[in-house]
C-alpha cells in the first residue's frame, strides 16, 4: 500500500530513533522549522529533503510513502506505565509500536494464517462481569484438557493471534496487545521479564481480546481475574492448595508444575478461599523476608515459551518465496539493520499457505 508522502511516519522515524527534531535537524541539515511543517502536513518535501532526512535516520525514502493510518498506544498500557517514565521512551515505544504492525501487514500480504481454533469475543458485562466464567468458556472452547496449561503461546497462536517478543525493558511494560480490524489480534510481550511473569502476561492480553472490545476502568482487574482462572482454574488448583498447610516449599514445588509465579499462587490460593486472610499475610511476610517477592528463587525459572508464528512468516518469505534479507528489507521498507533488529530468526509454526 503506498501513496503520497505521509507526515505521520516521518515523526514515526524520528522518534524510533529517540531523536528531537532539533537532533534530526542537526545530522539531516534540515532546518527544524523545516521538519516541523514537514511533521504537521504544513509543507511537502523536496527531493533533497527526503534523500536528507532519510539517509540521516536510516529509513529508505519509501518508507514515508505508505498511506497506513499512525495509531497510538491502548489504553492498557497507559493503565500500567510507570509515572517516572519519560516522554521519549512512551514515543519511542509507540514508534516501534507502529513500524512492527507495518512489517506484520506487509508480510501477511504474502501468507494466510488458517487458525486452528476459534476466539470468542465475550462482553464482560453479559458475563455479570465474572472473568472466572469466561476463562472457563476458553477453555471449553478450545477443549484444553484439565490442569495446567503447558503451552499457553501455542494455544493464543492456534486461535489466530500473533505473539510477539519486544524489548520493553526502558518502560517495564509487560506486554499489551493491538487490535485492528484488517489484522489478526498482535499481542506483544517483553522479552525481558521471567517465563511465568510472561505466561500470565499473555493470559492477561488474551482477555483484553476476549473481553474488552471497548476499555473501561476495571478492565485490568478483570484481565488478572481472568488470567487466574485461565492459568489455574478453581475446580483443578484447589486440591493442591488447601488440604494441607501451604508453605513457601509448598508454592515452589507447584511453581513448575503449573507454569506460573509463586507469588500468582499465593494470590489464587486466597482468591479461591484456599487459605486464610492470616495465613496470607504470613506467607506473604514470609516472601518478603527470603526477597521473593522482588525475585524467586532462579533454580525454579521456566523455560521460556517461543512464538512460532511471525518467524513461520518470514521463513516463508526467505525459503519458499526466494527472499533474500535485502529483498525482505526492500518489501518492508526498512534497512537490513532494523530488520534483523525486529523480527525473529525462522522456526517452525502452524501452517501457513503462500496466496495466489
Amino acid at each position: 500500500m503506498t501513496g503520497g508522502f505521509n507526515q505521520d511516519l516521518l515523526r514515526i522515524a524520528r522518534q524510533a530513533r529517540g531523536w528531537s527534531q532539533t537532533e534530526l535537524s542537526k545530522r539531516s541539515g534540515v532546518s527544524q522549522a523545516n521538519l516541523s511543517k514537514l511533521e504537521n502536513g504544513l509543507i511537502g518535501p523536496t527531493e533533497d529533503v527526503l534523500n536528507s532526512v532519510s539517509e540521516a535516520l536510516g529509513f529508505p525514502v519509501d518508507f514515508f510513502f505508505q498511506n497506513d493510518r499512525v495509531i497510538g498506544l491502548p489504553m492498557s498500557v497507559q493503565y500500567r506505565k510507570r509515572a517516572s517514565v519519560g516522554q521519549k521512551a512512551i514515543e519511542r515505544l509507540e514508534a516501534e509500536l507502529n513500524i512492527r504492525i507495518l512489517h506484520i501487514r506487509r508480510l501477511l500480504d504474502a501468507a494466510e494464517l488458517e487458525p486452528e481454533l476459534s476466539l470468542p469475543r465475550l462482553d464482560i458485562d453479559e458475563y455479570g462481569g465474572d472473568p472466572e466464567r469466561i476463562a472457563e468458556l476458553i477453555r471449553r472452547t478450545w477443549l484444553v484438557p484439565s490442569g495446567p496449561i503447558r503451552e499457553l503461546v501455542a494455544w493464543v497462536e492456534r486461535a489466530g493471534c500473533i505473539v510477539v517478543h519486544c524489548d520493553f525493558a526502558a518502560l517495564k511494560v509487560d506486554g499489551f496487545t493491538v487490535q485492528i480490524p484488517d489484522m489478526p489480534p498482535c499481542i506483544f510481550l517483553n522479552r525481558n521479564m521471567p517465563a511465568d511473569r510472561q505466561r500470565f502476561s499473555l493470559a492477561h492480553e488474551l482477555g483484553h481480546v476476549v473481553m474488552h472490545q471497548v476499555p473501561s476502568p476495571k478492565m485490568e482487574d478483570e484481565t488478572n481475574k481472568f488470567a487466574s482462572a485461565l492459568l489455574m482454574p478453581a475446580r483443578d488448583i484447589r486440591p493442591h492448595l488447601s488440604g494441607r498447610r501451604l508453605t513457601i516449599q509448598r508454592l515452589a514445588a507447584l511453581k513448575p508444575v503449573w507454569r506460573v509465579s509463586m507469588a500468582a499462587l499465593l494470590y489464587r490460593a486466597k482468591e479461591i478461599g484456599a487459605i486464610t486472610d492470616n495465613q496470607s499475610q504470613y506467607l506473604w511476610r514470609q516472601m518478603s523476608s527470603m526477597g521473593y517477592r522482588r525475585t524467586e528463587p532462579p533454580e525454579l525459572d521456566l523455560e521460556v515459551e517461543t512464538p512460532t508464528v511471525l518467524p513461520e512468516i518470514l521463513r516463508l518469505h526467505l525459503d519458499e518465496l526466494g527472499y533474500a534479507v535485502s529483498d525482505l528489507a526492500q518489501a518492508l521498507r526498512s534497512s537490513e539493520d532494523d530488520l534483523r533488529s525486529l523480527h525473529p530468526l525462522p522456526g517452525t509454526a502452524p501452517q501457513l499457505r503462500v496466496v495466489k
